[in-house]
């Protein structure tokens, strides 16, 4: 059963990022009235704006107020950071919600998780979706996230429906978490490749990652209850998309390669030394490396999209090469740094 717009209004939490921007023009265009939540003083058009943190009940109570469903993308991402942080954004503030959307008799609950709760550093080749472990994720932000997914999971019950939407890897015109460091490092020489960039990995192009988004929410009856990722389902190696992005954003694609062993050892030792900078206010970016970024870039992870598809009925409707032009488009074919501010991280 596909349930319908029928005038629902729908809370979009982290609709200032990326894909938050995309699932509540989605959700517009589809015909759902759509809440934002967020800090920030925009909220894309059309749309209605509550500002607040979700660390802040009071704020989240007003939030869900008088809503049908709440889709949650509100999280702390980084490679590194305190754990505390990721805590109170991405464990808490998913609690927050929860609790404040069941009081508020909100039926619909899609949270939207990571692929990365279940990665625990070696390859994965066709699989499903695997278990949140909190204990074994890799690094703070998908530890707090499968810690969050769980709660997620367990609150769903008879008359408070929740799903469980993992996409992998989303990218598209104006990303700053993957497409605007790749620029930005290829530029500057600072991008190798790890291991030839052979891994074999699944990406998904934004306005696929919205459209299932918003079919989680449409097919939830069904949905509900269990992990689903998401992605394009075309596994490509990685050094292939690095290139294509590149090509995208006017700069050359990075030849160097390190070997991916190597880049995992440099790259614990890196945020651990990033960690004292940043303490110090030394730094305020992301670190060049990372274990859990090494192991990303040389470890394959592509997935079986088999249920996911059966269960949203839904197939992407932008291919790999499409966004990819898509990309090239929004740059305009010139330098991606011309008449544009610098990406808010490195």
């Amino acid at each position: 059963m596909i349930a319908t717009p029928e005038g629902r209004l729908v809370l979009v939490t982290g609709a200032s990022g990326m894909l938050g921007r995309a699932v509540a023009s989605d959700l517009l265009a589809r015909g759902y009235r759509v809440r934002t939540f967020h800090r920030g003083a925009s909220t894309p058009a059309g749309t209605e704006l509550v500002r607040g943190s979700v660390t802040d009940p009071v704020a989240v109570s007003r939030a869900v107020d008088g809503v049908d469903a709440v889709l949650h993308l509100a999280a702390k991402v980084s490679f590194t950071g305190e754990w505390d942080e990721f805590v109170a954004t991405n464990i808490d503030g998913t609690r927050n919600l929860l609790t404040e959307a069941r009081a508020a008799s909100v039926p619909d609950f899609v949270f939207v998780s990571s692929p990365s709760v279940a990665h625990l550093g070696s390859s994965i080749v066709g699989e499903g979706a695997g278990p949140a472990d909190p204990d074994a994720a890799r690094g703070n932000y998908a530890r707090s996230k499968a810690a969050a997914e769980l709660l997620a999971l367990a609150a769903d019950k008879p008359g408070f429906r929740v799903a469980v939407v993992r996409p992998h890897v989303v990218w598209g015109p104006g990303d700053t978490q993957l497409v605007e460091r790749v620029i930005d490092r290829a530029r500057s020489g600072r991008l190798p490749l790890l291991d030839g960039g052979t891994a074999l990995i699944d990406t998904t192009y934004v306005d696929n990652a919205a459209a299932a988004i918003v079919r989680a929410l449409e097919r939830i009856d069904i949905a509900h209850g269990r992990p689903l990722v998401i992605t394009n389902g075309e596994p490509r190696p990685v050094g292939e998309l690095i290139a294509g992005i590149c090509t995208a954003g006017g700069v050359a694609a990075p030849t160097f390669s390190v070997p991916g062993s190597a880049a995992r050892a440099a790259g614990s030792v890196i945020e651990k030394a990033w960690m004292v900078a940043l303490r110090r206010g030394w730094v305020s970016d992301e670190p060049p490396m990372t274990e859990f970024l090494a192991e990303q870039l040389s470890t394959a992870h592509w997935f079986d999209q088999r249920t996911t598809r059966n269960v949203l009925k839904w197939e992407p409707a932008v291919s790999i090469d499409e966004g990819l032009a898509r990309l090239a488009a929004h740059y305009g074919g010139s330098s991606p740094t011309a008449n544009r501010p610098a990406p808010d991280t490195v």
